[in-house]
């Protein structure tokens, strides 16, 4: 049985809360202990918890705010867009970069894709 939709969107929302204002190890928490993540799309792929906590704990002190734009759940994957901002003091970097997620049974994240680039960067003073 597939992780309801209702905990895809519940998983999801507390992966962009985390993002913004959690630690390294709660974000790991969501994942499936062999879980994925791809981001950007293209590079070196991250496998399992120590990859994932690497990955976080690199920018997980920077001050951020993510907002949900849209999210779609089905057959345990979601694709969302959200928007992030990261404050770096005196300059602001916008994105909006769109990750599709695949869940096992439980509702932990499998596989994390994030689709964005370079160009999609706004910088702002």
């Amino acid at each position: 049985m597939v992780a309801s939709n209702e905990v895809i969107r519940t998983t999801v929302q507390r992966y962009l809360d985390l993002v913004a204002t959690g630690t390294a190890e709660e974000i790991v928490a969501l994942y499936a202990p062999d879980a994925t993540i791809e981001d950007p799309v293209g590079s070196e792929l991250k496998i399992g918890h120590d990859a994932i906590r690497e990955f976080y704990a690199s920018f997980v002190e920077m001050k951020k705010e993510t907002n949900l734009v849209t999210l779609r759940a089905c057959a345990g994957h979601a694709a969302f867009h959200f928007e992030i901002v990261t404050d770096a003091g005196e300059m602001k970097y916008r994105m909006a970069p769109l990750e599709v997620m695949a869940f096992d049974d439980e509702g932990l994240i499998t596989s994390m894709q994030a689709f964005w680039s370079d160009e999609d960067l706004v910088v702002e003073a």
